[in-house]
């Protein structure tokens, strides 16, 4: 089995090639270096690597596609139409939803602008609010919204998640929904875990953010373009929505003396929710597994539908 690296992750190789014998993993030379064609049936990529699309061209026999990421939005999924595509779903979840807990505690405990430096004008009291009975809208119930909901249940959250049908819900304690004006009618946290599609594509719009709770908390941790974020300044301004906590806007790297960097009600990180401690393994661990797999002719984890886009 020959599988083609786009890039040199550092201890990958070594991993694949320790899995079996007749496995032989290598990094693709460059396309401004090589065209010529190589011989791979297995291409292991990133979702945002550059130079993808020319390297796939010059996979001769290739049968299945991974990518090191759970977004695959920007991956060039119509050259692998007819191909086995998977991506290392579910290995950012962990990390991403202690991101989404830092979020809403930081929210409802005024942090860190109680943190004080000098005496304040009062001590012992504050009004600081609490996760417990509130209601946390979750849009997006994969392995990201349920690692969300498996810790807000903790705080004895209310918990909604929006689905595309209706169905039992896989989590006690969870509510799951197909409306989405119901969910953001009802959520004082409303988090964005979804994939990012032509369906989701400016979801989050004018219309559905005066739907919202007044006075309600946006999170959003999936796709930029999901959120309108002219009409997000103005519901910020108005204070209808209280808070938006931003780990991705559009574009990124967010320009010098955005709006964004300076409005006192938002939260903003640079696209970094989801790293955490060893992360380079929690992405390769889904790769390794599949290999595993695909040698014994057993079904992949994480598969991708090219059609749908995720």
């Amino acid at each position: 089995m020959r599988i083609a690296l786009q890039t040199d992750t550092p201890g990958l190789i070594d991993q694949l090639q320790s899995l079996a014998p007749e496995i032989e993993a290598f990094v693709m030379p460059s396309a401004d270096g090589a065209n010529e064609p190589v011989l791979a049936d297995v291409f292991v990529s990133s979702a945002a690597a550059v130079g993808t699309e020319a390297l796939i061209k010059r996979c001769k026999g290739l049968r299945w596609v991974h990518i090191l990421g759970t977004g695959v939005d920007t991956f060039p999924l119509h050259l692998v139409a007819d191909k086995l595509v998977s991506c290392s779903r579910g290995a950012t979840a962990v990390p991403i939803a202690e991101w989404v807990l830092a979020m809403l505690l930081a929210h409802e405990k005024q942090l860190p602008q109680r943190w004080v430096s000098e005496p304040p004008q009062t001590w012992y009291m504050a009004d600081l609010g609490c996760l417990e009975n509130k209601t946390l809208g979750i849009i997006g119930f994969g392995a990201i919204g349920q690692a969300i909901a498996k810790r807000a249940l903790a705080f004895d959250m209310n918990i909604i998640a929006k689905v595309r049908t209706h169905r039992t819900s896989p989590m006690p304690g969870v509510e799951l929904v197909a409306d989405l004006r119901d969910l953001l009618q009802r959520s004082d946290h409303v988090v964005l875990a979804l994939p990012s599609t032509p369906d989701s594509d400016g979801l989050m719009n004018a219309e559905s953010m005066q739907a919202m709770k007044p006075k309600a908390h946006l999170i959003n941790v999936s796709r930029a373009n999901l959120v309108d974020q002219t009409a997000l300044g103005e519901f910020l301004n108005s204070g209808h929505i209280s808070r938006a906590s931003l780990d991705v806007v559009e574009p990124e790297p967010l320009p010098a003396g955005h709006w964004l960097y300076e409005h006192p009600n938002v939260f903003l990180s640079p696209h970094i929710s989801w790293s955490g401690t060893n992360i380079l393994e929690r992405l390769m661990a889904p790769l390794l597994a599949n290999v595993l797999a695909f040698a014994n002719d057993q079904p992949l984890q994480g598969m991708v539908d090219t059609s749908a886009g995720y």
